[in-house]
């Protein structure tokens, strides 16, 4: 192989794939948009520049003193986490940092909307949902329900329905029942209770 293809893939390893991982990762952990990355070559190629400048001082390291030549195993290993372990990590730290409250004063937080904040706790609670028709239904938000997340509509399902009375005392699980989607459309305000 050329001297100068090998540079071609040396530049493309590292000025693309970090960024490219980031990315990738990041849309895993937080719900997103669904991303054209011809769209977004500058902002892969400026993620991928900034895992390259953090880690520059390691990259000179392991090119001097033949290091490569005498370290094959070492060599490859530093490479293999710069450019493919290290994006995860600081995409997986930036997710961590922005939900976490200390945090959240310096940094725009990767929640998209308060529907998806809460949802995103997995939390088992009672849920009372005031429908725009002014009727109200009760239900179990658990392990077996489920909210959609930006940017799909807003819909919630209750595994279980619960009849309850005017003031709002849950008292009954209704019979036979496999619960209920709800779209946000109907929904006019939803209320949570331990």
């Amino acid at each position: 192989m050329d001297i100068w293809e090998i540079n071609k893939l040396a530049l493309f390893l590292l000025f693309f794939i970090p960024g490219f991982i980031s990315i990738k990762v990041y849309h895993l952990l937080v719900a997103s948009e669904k991303i054209n990355f011809a769209d977004a070559i500058a902002e892969v190629v400026g993620y991928s520049s900034l895992n390259f400048a953090f880690f520059s001082w390691v990259i000179i390291l392991i090119h001097k003193n033949n290091f490569s030549d005498q370290h094959p195993f070492w060599y490859y290993l530093i490479s293999f986490v710069i450019i493919f372990i290290a994006p995860i990590l600081w995409t997986i730290l930036y997710v961590f940092a922005g939900r976490c409250k200390a945090f959240r004063k310096y940094l725009i937080s990767p929640v998209k909307s308060a529907w998806d904040f809460y949802f995103d706790k997995r939390k088992s609670c009672w849920v009372i949902i005031n429908l725009k028709t002014n009727e109200r239904i009760g239900g179990v938000y658990s392990s077996k329900s489920f909210a959609s997340s930006y940017p799909r509509k807003e819909q919630i399902f209750l595994e279980q329905l619960w009849e309850i009375d005017k003031y709002g005392k849950f008292v009954k699980r209704i019979d036979r029942t496999n619960g209920v989607l709800i779209s946000l459309e109907e929904i006019k305000s939803i209320e949570f209770y331990n």
